[in-house]
């Protein structure tokens, strides 16, 4: 094989690699959708006391029932961690996805204003008129009425 060859067959295979972590990222998204909308909490306390009734089963009776069940609670302690760390971890890749679009997005809009900031040429405008009438005078509001703001509440603070 030749060198250019080779290259595209690397750069195949570099193509199949991310359309496939595309579609485990998509796969992985859906599949946590439907476990998290799974567990009712019927299903939640069905599946503890079938778990407590097959513990009880499984272990032989005497002492060393006593050190065997600190094992499966060591052992249910330590499943539960790793579903733990695995959730945060997941959370953590979206929380990174998300930053990264919100970044894309405050991008576009900087780009966006300052597209609108930029004044459009204008032919000139004409001077107002003045008008020589004098504007009539304001006379303030006579003691009987409340002002603005006591008329906003119940009490008038007079």
């Amino acid at each position: 094989m030749n060198f250019e060859a080779l290259r595209q067959r690397v750069q195949r295979a570099e193509l199949v690699v991310a359309v496939r972590v595309e579609k485990t990222r998509s796969s992985w998204f859906s599949l946590s959708t439907v476990w998290r909308a799974g567990w009712t909490p019927m299903r939640i306390i069905t599946v503890g006391l079938a778990g407590g009734f097959l513990a009880g089963k499984l272990e032989p009776t005497g002492l060393g029932a006593k050190v065997q069940g600190a094992r499966w609670l060591q052992m249910i302690g330590s499943v539960s961690n790793l579903v733990a760390s695995t959730q945060a971890a997941f959370a953590s890749m979206q929380a990174g996805e998300a930053a990264e679009t919100a970044e894309q997005a405050a991008d576009k809009v900087d780009d966006a204003t300052d597209d609108l900031a930029r004044p459009a040429p204008r032919a000139a405008a004409p001077a107002p008129r003045v008008s020589p009438q004098p504007q009539p005078r304001v006379e303030p509001a006579s003691p009987q009425q409340p002002q603005p703001a006591e008329a906003a509440t119940d009490i008038s603070e007079r």
